[in-house]
């Protein structure tokens, strides 16, 4: 197996970039969701209530610092489009802390599991992409470790899916078969919620070796 693919979203529900390497910890990909939206009542906002967001898309310049279309998050252009889809009081807000993540800092794909899905591996937003695995291998794998390099991630559980996977990703148009289809085929659940037991870089081809439990262990302790 190998790292096929490594994605970071520097801001949390807008669309992403494919990266070539990474920095990984216990907060995940560096620069992943740094920004997010918060509504006039201070509630985080995501694109399962405003797809919209899903429309832009966030990059990190040189210096680190998110980029939403070509212009730095904090630009007044950014913003008003923010507000334009959340509408008034609405605003970008940075936070690096782990309370940024849904589940889990790292959503962890596989190239077989995509292929059962049948649809385009960006629906499901992760920030890895593991190649060379057969067909839904990934559900056996919770409680486990993935071994890339130096770098161990440990694989918690299967990721329940949302609404959010019935957007395409370029046209956003909606499909809400696709959700029902991973209910019907998947129980609702598909890629897995992982966390960092040890951190490093990471590169697209670097080798990926799948690790028992009671290795995962010895390394976390």
């Amino acid at each position: 197996m190998k790292v096929a693919q490594i994605w970071r979203y520097p801001v949390k529900s807008m669309g992403g970039e494919k990266i070539t390497r990474a920095v990984v910890s216990s907060l995940g990909i560096e620069g992943d969701r740094v920004v997010h939206v918060k509504d006039a009542r201070g509630h985080v906002i995501t694109a399962r209530s405003h797809h919209r967001l899903l429309g832009h898309h966030a990059t990190l310049n040189e210096s680190g610092e998110p980029v939403v279309d070509g212009l730095l998050w904090s630009d007044p252009k950014v913003r008003k489009d923010v507000v334009d889809i959340v509408g008034p009081g609405a605003k970008l807000v940075r936070d690096e802390s782990i309370d940024r993540f849904d589940v889990l800092p790292l959503l962890v794909a596989t190239d077989g599991a995509i292929v059962a899905f049948g649809h385009d591996g960006q629906r499901l937003r992760p920030n890895l992409v593991i190649g060379g695995v057969e067909g839904l291998a990934e559900r056996s794998w919770p409680g486990q470790c993935l071994r890339i390099g130096e770098v161990m991630i440990g694989i918690q559980d299967l990721r329940g899916r949302c609404i959010m996977t019935t957007f395409d990703p370029d046209s956003l148009k909606q499909d809400r078969q696709v959700l029902t289809d991973i209910v019907r085929k998947f129980g609702g659940t598909l890629a897995l919620n992982c966390y960092v037991i040890r951190g490093g870089e990471i590169r697209v081809g670097d080798a990926v070796e799948l690790v028992k439990h009671n290795e995962c262990e010895t390394v976390r302790a």
